[in-house]
């Protein structure tokens, strides 16, 4: 009786597996972005103030941080992380769906030792790999500093500015843009190739792709607007947390101040592909998100976690993406999509940096 029942349970378990792996395939799922390798320490306010810098904020280096990654290295015990936000939010994606390369990723590094260590971290958590290489640059590097829960971000960029199309139309690039049916970018890759998420924004419209982008900086919404308005029409799904839909707010003139209001008008915007209305996401911290969906706001509490597992916050944003995503090219629900992200923001944070350890055991 006993052999019976064990033999069951496997025979179910056999049938489950096969039938999840029939529902996503190798390259359905395409990230363009700035992969950057973070290094990552705790400080204190007065090394902020020292480099001009603001807790929960994100910018782009300028020449006075020049030292700042040094200082990092030298003097306090930095973590080396494979980071960059779409390529973090691949990654996580790829960790949920326990399938090698259903995610591939682009973007531009240098040829370096650096530039290794990515890709070795990114390949061995299932990702399909695709840097365009430069011999311009070093590969781009990112400082997270964590002052007690909160966490600044100084990105130099370096060789992931150099990316450019020509890397997406090679043909062996082609093709895997090609068989993708679901592309994301983040609103940083707006400061580094304009026309290369032009370019993949028009096939995903003209092939009736799903297109997605994330707001992903309050910078971004002010000083970049003009790239991001003009990729804004082709995009399905956006997401941002609570500080750049404000920004986005204000710099394109919603008159709204109400959250609710800004999702929904949002939501509204000029759409190319008038298939399907646009959806908005936006995360709000320990606050319920809120999800703006044919015109209805819908609110989803978040897993409140005591402070003391709270170890790192930099990533909580890449990884509700990625398990959004995770979902999504599985066919899910939105409504699954959304609770598998803030499931998954909240395995994230008990750790430091973008990383997990086993199997993820998400229930739906």
């Amino acid at each position: 009786m006993c052999f019976k029942r064990c033999t069951e349970r496997i025979w179910i378990e056999i049938v489950q597996v096969t039938f999840s792996n029939k529902c996503f395939r190798e390259g359905l799922l395409l990230g363009l972005g700035n992969p950057l390798l973070d290094i990552s320490a705790n400080v204190d306010h007065e090394f902020l103030q020292k480099y001009d810098l603001k807790p929960n904020n994100a910018i782009l280096a300028e020449e006075k941080h020049k030292l700042l990654y040094e200082e990092l290295m030298e003097l306090y015990n930095a973590d080396f992380i494979a980071g960059g936000s779409v390529q973090n939010t691949m990654r996580v994606a790829q960790w949920l769906l326990q399938k090698p390369k259903v995610a591939t990723y682009m973007g531009c590094v240098g040829r370096d030792k650096y530039s290794k260590i990515l890709e070795d971290k990114a390949a061995a958590d299932g990702l399909n790999v695709r840097y365009q290489y430069t011999d311009k640059e070093s590969t781009g590097t990112c400082a997270v500093l964590i002052t007690g829960k909160e966490r600044s971000l100084c990105a130099n960029l370096a060789a992931a500015n150099c990316f450019s199309p020509l890397h997406i139309e090679k043909p062996e690039n082609k093709h895997l843009i090609d068989i993708a049916k679901y592309i994301y970018i983040s609103g940083f890759f707006l400061t580094v190739s304009p026309e290369s998420i032009q370019a993949v924004a028009k096939h995903a419209h003209e092939n009736d792709k799903v297109f997605m982008m994330n707001l992903s900086a309050p910078f971004l919404c002010e000083f970049f607007q003009k790239p991001m308005m003009a990729a804004f029409p082709y995009v399905d799904i956006i997401f941002g947390n609570e500080t750049e839909a404000d920004t986005f707010a204000k710099a394109n003139n919603l008159d709204a101040t109400d959250r609710k209001q800004i999702a929904l008008k949002i939501s509204e915007m000029e759409k190319i592909n008038d298939k399907r209305k646009r959806i908005v996401v936006i995360t709000q911290g320990t606050e319920a998100v809120l999800l703006a969906k044919d015109g209805t706001i819908t609110e989803y509490p978040v897993i409140k976690l005591p402070e003391e597992k709270v170890v790192d916050t930099n990533a909580a944003g890449d990884a509700f993406v990625g398990g959004f995503l995770a979902q999504l090219v599985q066919g899910k629900s939105i409504d699954t999509c959304i609770k598998c992200g803030i499931w998954t923001a909240a395995q994230i944070v008990q750790r430091s940096g973008c990383t997990y350890e086993g199997k993820p055991n998400f229930q739906s």
